[in-house]
């Protein structure tokens, strides 16, 4: 259980935002999930495979459950940082994958990017998780 203000702080945060993200996505239509799926498919190809609705429905049951971990104060807090790190890095695997997300330099953001571009940040969150949960200050 994290008793530091600054990674319940953290956990707050992003937990709300990604969990919030994912309840939206719940009741996604069909064309959104495609949309999301055809993006996410330039990180990883393999998700072409799966139909638009299971798509939408794994995507949104990843978010919620990535988001509640990081808001249930009794999973410990390195454990929390490894979700988010995973989920950080699939969004940013998918940003440097996708040649439309970033300038000729492909790092900076252009279009569509900046709004992916941002989880670098929850990257960062997640790496003072894991950092953090590992200190008997941190938990």
């Amino acid at each position: 259980m994290s008793r530091s203000l600054t990674t319940a702080i953290l956990r707050g945060a992003s937990g709300v935002t990604i969990l919030n993200a994912g309840v939206d996505k719940l009741g996604l239509s069909e064309s959104s999930a495609a949309y999301l799926q055809s993006m996410a498919a330039k990180g990883f190809p393999a998700l072409e495979k799966l139909d638009a609705e299971q798509f939408g429905k794994l995507l949104a049951a990843a978010e919620v459950a990535v988001g509640a971990t990081l808001l249930a104060p009794f999973i410990p807090t390195r454990l929390a940082g490894l979700a988010l790190g995973g989920f950080s890095a699939g969004m940013l695997t998918m940003y440097f994958r996708t040649e439309e997300f970033t300038k000729s330099d492909r790092l900076r953001p252009k279009g569509e990017g900046v709004a992916v571009s941002h989880n670098v940040w929850l990257a960062a969150i997640a790496a003072v998780l894991i950092i953090k949960g590992g200190s008997p200050r941190g938990r």
